[in-house]
């Protein structure tokens, strides 16, 4: 049964060769991707002779954030509220601040990273953020903040819950 996929392919190999001729131009060739027993592999046929080559997709990462939601009992703060970027990630990530308050989102990384929103009551996007640099939002509306940097989205993300 090890030999089934081996078998598979050389049928199919055998199919396509029999479709195959010369079309007076000096041979042919043509191409086939062929999955057998989830292994993807490229057929190529030219002039009556097939190569089987391993077909590579790669890893695909994932980049979707995976926004937070701030605790029941997570204290309010007000005033200007630091949000620090530091070893690609944010801390704190998930927090609540008042109405009228300053948010201020500094790197302490040594890349560039950014700060932009995710819907919801607040539309905005730094220009990057350099190492020791700040960004800096004032939120004048309750509402749920979903934030990421687009450099770093699965783990650079946060959430803001502004209330009254």
């Amino acid at each position: 049964m090890k030999n089934a996929p081996l078998a598979l392919v050389g049928a199919v190999v055998l199919t396509l060769l029999a479709g195959c001729g010369s079309n007076g131009s000096g041979g042919s060739t043509e191409t086939t991707i062929v999955t057998v027993a989830g292994k993807t592999s490229t057929v190529v046929i030219a002039n009556g002779k097939a190569v089987t080559q391993p077909q590579h997709t790669g890893l695909q990462a994932d980049t979707t954030p995976k926004f937070g939601t701030a605790a029941a009992g997570e204290p309010v703060q007000g005033g200007i509220v630091q949000i620090v970027y530091r070893d690609i990630a944010i801390d704190p990530d998930v927090l609540k601040v008042k109405v009228g308050s300053s948010i201020r989102w500094t790197n302490e990384d040594p890349g560039k990273c950014n700060v932009t929103s995710e819907g919801g009551p607040y539309k905005f996007a730094s220009k990057d953020i350099g190492a020791g640099q700040s960004f800096e939002l004032k939120v004048e509306k309750p509402g749920v903040i979903h934030y990421e940097c687009t450099y770093y989205p699965t783990t650079m993300n946060g959430t803001i819950e502004v209330i009254r």
